[in-house]
């Protein structure tokens, strides 16, 4: 059975999460000297939108082991 505070501490850490791969995800995009969004759904270049979303996984998965400990 779940506690109380077991669940609030998941819920912290799964939105500090999300809020983190979301800044960490803009950082990246602003970085880059190409229109992300225009270039994969105007020129629809799936090379690009594979890579995004190689670094969003990346990301996700420095963050996770950042908070596992």
């Amino acid at each position: 059975m779940l506690s109380a505070t077991v669940l609030i501490a998941t819920l912290v850490y799964a939105g500090l999460g999300l809020v983190i791969l979301v800044v960490g995800f803009w950082l990246w995009d602003r970085l880059t000297p190409v229109d992300l969004w225009g270039e994969i759904c105007k020129n629809q270049n799936s090379a690009l939108a594979i890579f995004a979303g190689s670094i969003a996984i990346a990301i996700a998965i420095i963050i996770a082991a950042a908070i596992h400990g």
